[in-house]
């Protein structure tokens, strides 16, 4: 059964995850989600002090941070990737987020195959603010096709290697079912979503109509993103939110 647990300090709750992330998180009452994407991938500290500085100016605790979106150069090995999460979760723990091996913060981390950035970069973030809500504000984060369990991720990603249509279907069937295990711990659904992104470098035709469409996971449209998952054999990752306030930061091209 998936394990929720309520972040006081964030004024949000959270689907229990690994140390890198949580499954997801949604809104407590008296609360509701923004999402902010910056124009541009920033590097990861100058995005953390962008994140700062915008909650700074909402007067909003850096606890508020509840979720985000990452982009990585291109996908890690299981010691590599280990290595780049503690790094993160660092400076959660600055924060007041990560603590005891808890992280509350839900995450995607994909690698555009296209253009990717030079190095770990911030995307987009979400955070609670004081609002009453008309219906659910919730983020889940993004899942790839690996059971959680122990072990290596190549002993735990189903149908590795395999990127037939059936092989891919089978993955984008493991993935939407995680998406509404997580859904459903946190009280909502697919009819609740305004976003629903995928993230794959593999023709999702096959199975668009009855593994995504036909299940309800489509309903506010899908979000294709030509981008791999964030670890060395994965090939398929979704998310998912609920989300009705979003804004964009434009930040600076870099020569």
């Amino acid at each position: 059964m998936t394990e929720t647990a309520l972040f006081a300090a964030g004024g949000y709750r959270y689907v229990r995850g690994p140390f890198q992330y949580s499954g997801g998180v949604a809104a407590e009452p008296g609360f509701g989600i923004e999402r902010v994407r910056f124009s541009r991938p920033l590097p990861m500290v100058e995005g953390f002090r962008a994140i700062e500085a915008h909650l700074t100016a909402l007067d909003r605790p850096f606890t508020a941070f509840c979720a985000c979106e990452l982009r990585s150069p291109a996908p890690f090995t299981d010691e590599g990737f280990i290595a780049f999460n503690r790094v993160y979760v660092g400076t959660l723990e600055r924060w007041g987020i990560f603590q005891d091996e808890e992280n509350p913060v839900a995450r995607s981390n994909v690698c555009p195959e296209i253009d990717p950035p030079p190095e770990p970069s911030f995307h987009a973030f979400c955070y609670t603010v004081p609002a009453e809500p008309t219906g659910p504000n919730f983020v889940i984060a993004g899942s790839g096709e690996a059971t959680e369990a122990p072990g290596s991720y190549a002993e735990r990603i189903v149908r590795l290697g395999d990127t037939s249509p059936e092989g891919m279907r089978e993955k984008a069937r493991f993935v939407h079912g995680a998406m509404e295990r997580r859904m459903a711990a946190l009280g909502v659904g697919w009819a609740d979503a305004s976003v629903t992104q995928v993230y794959t470098v593999h023709d999702v035709h096959p199975f668009l109509a009855d593994e995504i469409v036909g299940r309800g996971a489509a309903a506010a449209g899908l979000t294709w993103y030509y981008a791999r998952p964030p670890v060395e054999g994965l090939d398929y990752e979704m998310d998912v939110r609920g989300v009705p306030v979003e804004r964009v930061i434009h930040t600076k091209l870099r020569r």
